[in-house]
């Protein structure tokens, strides 16, 4: 569970989140609205932790545990991170080849032991069935001529 409890935050001086809370149960979508400059950006940079926001109030926390005190880094290991809207087409790697390495790294920091190639490749198709994706994917170039749905799943 995702939690913001009263999250000021600023850049430059200038005070942008005003006691921000949000609560975001397992298996919940929320959509984040609003005008431009209302703080949408400022808010999923200030919970991924972008150095040039300063939290100034309140919290974020994920199954109970602060954010605040984690590097940007550890946040993404934890899978608090942003997602490029259109990501970069990377042409000769293969997509199974940088989910393993994402996989993995993630294992890694969480103490766990590495998959293997056949272990990897039955749960990325256990997950690829879940979101409706063809497997086919896996085995090819990283983001290479896939629709926007795919890219963002």
């Amino acid at each position: 569970m995702l939690e913001l409890v009263g999250l000021k935050a600023e850049i430059d001086g200038k005070p942008i989140l005003k006691g921000v809370d949000l609560v975001i149960r397992p298996g919940e979508v929320h959509a984040v609205m609003g005008p431009n400059a209302s703080g949408k950006s400022t808010l999923s940079k200030v919970v991924t932790g972008h150095p040039d926001y300063v939290v100034t109030g309140g919290d974020v926390r994920l199954d109970g545990v602060s954010l605040l005190e984690m590097a940007p880094e550890e946040r993404a290991r934890a899978s608090v991170f942003l997602s490029f809207q259109h990501p970069v087409e990377i042409p000769g790697v293969a997509t199974s080849v940088f989910l393993k390495a994402a996989v993995n790294a993630v294992r890694k920091a969480r103490g766990q032991d590495e998959l293997d190639a056949a272990a990897f490749l039955r749960l990325a198709r256990e997950k690829m069935k879940l979101v409706e994706m063809d497997k086919a994917l896996l085995h090819r170039s990283l983001n290479e001529g896939f629709s926007g749905g795919e890219k963002k799943r």
